[in-house]
């Protein structure tokens, strides 16, 4: 939710006694499933938002829940906005304390009902299980020149080569798995780069250059979205039935699992970006089969003569 849509939202739920969420919607220019999700954050964070449904349902704000936006500076109110950021991204990206002081400010007081807070209940980490120290950039170090919306120049390291620059409009920041990504486009193509990998950086003094209509969130959605799909080459194989939660694990969405079969296996297809990829199966040794196509089970028995001669 933008700071502006959480404003908005609580001035209609103020100044009405009793509404709809189409109502609400037609006057914050959203969708009723983004209005309904924003009231869910709401009553989330202590506001007292009541949703009956039905023939006679509505949304009312409760006695008690107006807020006094005087109490926030500028800088909190856009922090309202972070939601979903757990204290260790909030301090990657150097907003720890002001966001921490605004969420204080917002929060209502303890409902009269006995129950216990969601926020003493529920505790989110978002770094994944042995997960390092992030390298490389900061984003706090990037977030002043993306909020002067200004082009970027970015060294940005490659595979097999020396880093090299690349010119971006950028949208902003992804924080995804631990990882954080910077959204850009480079030559109105959109490009999502590991903040691992960027070796330097230099703004422009050229404003940025977005595609109309396109907005962070949706784009960062699409290109998520392509890398899980796992690209267009697939491999067939048989995974012994005692691995097949492993590999779930492993593989994630790329893979695709069949029915067991009699013989103690499971035939699985894996979407592949490029062959190489292939290269991730030798986790499971022998109990892992690749049935084709015949480039990929050449490209295995090439890796497993090569480890074995490492190993002889």
């Amino acid at each position: 939710m933008t700071p502006d849509r959480f404003f908005s939202l609580l001035l209609a739920l103020q100044s009405r006694p009793d509404t709809t969420v189409a109502a609400l919607a037609e006057e914050t220019g959203v969708s009723d499933r983004t209005v309904m999700r924003d009231l869910r954050w709401l009553q989330d964070a202590g506001f007292p938002v009541l949703m009956r449904r039905g023939r006679y349902g509505g949304v009312a704000m409760l006695p008690g829940g107006s807020l006094d936006t005087s109490r926030l500076t500028p800088r909190e109110r856009e922090h309202l906005a972070l939601t979903g950021l757990d204290e260790e991204q909030r301090r990657r990206l150097g907003v720890e304390e002001v966001s921490g002081r605004a969420l204080r400010k917002v929060a209502g007081a303890r409902p009269a009902d006995d129950l216990l807070p969601v926020g003493d209940l529920v505790v989110s980490d978002n770094r994944p299980w042995f997960g390092r120290e992030p390298e490389g950039v900061s984003p706090a170090e990037l977030i002043g020149d993306l909020r002067r919306g200004v082009r970027l120049r970015v060294r940005y390291e490659r595979a097999g080569g020396p880093p090299r620059w690349r010119t971006v409009d950028p949208y902003g920041l992804l924080a995804k798995g631990g990882k954080w990504y910077l959204v850009a486009d480079e030559a109105g193509t959109p490009r999502l780069l590991n903040l691992l990998k960027i070796a330097g950086w230099e703004p422009l003094r050229t404003a940025r250059r977005l595609r109309p209509g396109v907005r962070l969130a949706a784009l960062a959605a699409e290109l998520t979205a392509d890398w899980e799909s796992g690209g267009d080459l697939e491999v067939t194989l048989r995974i012994a039935n005692y691995q097949v939660e492993r590999a779930q694990r492993i593989l994630g969405s790329r893979l695709s699992l069949g029915e067991p079969d009699a013989d103690g296996t499971t035939p699985a297809v894996l979407r592949c970006r490029v062959l190489e990829d292939v290269r991730q199966l030798l986790a499971f040794a022998d109990s892992a089969t690749v049935t084709g196509p015949p480039e990929a089970r050449e490209r295995m028995r090439e890796l497993a003569r090569r480890l074995l001669e490492h190993y002889s």
